[in-house]
């Protein structure tokens, strides 16, 4: 009888493990990895008269309609769209809302790969389906999915032959008061959940915590993981009467008192008819609260705290969650 060597025992053990070991590399190599989500694109808002909107947006916040997009079978107007920069704008939805009071329309984020975007979600447990994610009437690929809190989420990837990178240095007048949007914020009914979304699946950081209750949370910031947006959790107990101080948008400004200058100057602030005054936030950082027509709030903010340092993160406990 023939004895294998040692060497020769080995040799027959690796020649059997190494498929099994090929195959739990390969397995892991396919798991559906998230793309880069890059920031936000846009907000979306239901207005109540189109015309009055865009005045606010234009007269007196100085920013422009770049373009729009017809009712079916009709020339009337379904969305407007205002121009923030070359990869930002605002819709206005000229439509009843769909969850009155509640004037949002959906947020929206920017990512590299909509179709990696789209595996990475089904391998999640997220029902996307196959035509979900086709190209929009703006010429961009992009789809919808919800949070917890039942708001529409969309993902879009921006394409070349689309209407926004088509307007790519164009509708952007020096009369704008800002040149960016720095955050969303929306009511989060339940923290927990929401963490588990917004952090767990799509990867985004907490940066602060605060609210001016010290025995209850009221906000949490979270950062998109590949950018520096954020969104802004506006906690709460029971929901409010009206959503538009809560589903809010913050833009981005240098200075706020000058801010406030410039927009007390224009012609539009007479009919504005609401007092704009800078405050300083719990966050530490000069702000300005102003409301469009139907009372969606458009926060003006600056990103440094007054005195240049941060302001610590608040310990009070979350609200108890107001739906599973």
């Amino acid at each position: 009888m023939r004895f294998l060597s040692t060497r020769s025992i080995r040799t027959i053990a690796l020649a059997a493990i190494l498929p099994l070991a090929t195959s739990f590399i390969f397995a892991q190599d396919a798991t559906p990895k998230r793309p880069k989500i890059t920031g936000i694109s846009h907000v979306g808002y239901f207005v109540s008269d189109l015309p009055k909107a865009i005045n606010f947006w234009h007269d007196f916040l100085g920013f422009d309609q770049e373009y729009t997009l017809t009712k079916t079978g009709s020339q009337d107007t379904r969305i407007a769209f205002i121009k923030i920069n070359d990869h930002q704008h605002i819709e206005l939805f000229n439509e009843v809302p769909t969850h009155p009071p509640n004037m949002m329309s959906h947020l929206c984020f920017s990512v590299d790969d909509i179709e990696q975007m789209r595996g990475y979600l089904r391998s999640k447990g997220f029902d996307v389906k196959p035509g979900n994610g086709g190209k929009t009437r703006s010429g961009d690929y992009a789809f919808e999915i919800k949070d917890p809190d039942g708001m529409l989420v969309e993902f879009v990837q921006s394409l070349p032959t689309g209407l926004e990178a088509q307007a790519a240095g164009k509708f952007m007048p020096e009369a704008r008061i800002a040149t960016s949007i720095y955050h969303i914020g929306f009511l989060v009914g339940n923290s927990e959940k929401s963490m588990a979304f917004y952090r767990d699946i799509l990867g985004f950081t907490e940066t602060w915590r605060g609210g001016p209750d010290p025995a209850e949370l009221n906000w949490i910031n979270m950062k998109v993981p590949d950018g520096d947006d954020y969104v802004e959790f506006m906690l709460y107990r029971n929901l409010p009467a009206t959503y538009g101080g809560k589903n809010h948008i913050a833009l981005l400004v240098p200075d706020a008192q000058k801010s406030v200058e410039i927009l007390k100057a224009r012609p539009a602030f007479r009919t504005y008819g609401k007092p704009i005054e800078v405050a300083i936030g719990k966050n530490g950082k000069r702000q300005v609260n102003l409301f469009d027509p139907d009372g969606t709030r458009v926060e003006v903010m600056e990103s440094h705290t007054v005195d240049g340092k941060p302001v610590p993160p608040s310990t009070a406990p979350v609200p108890p969650p107001s739906h599973d």
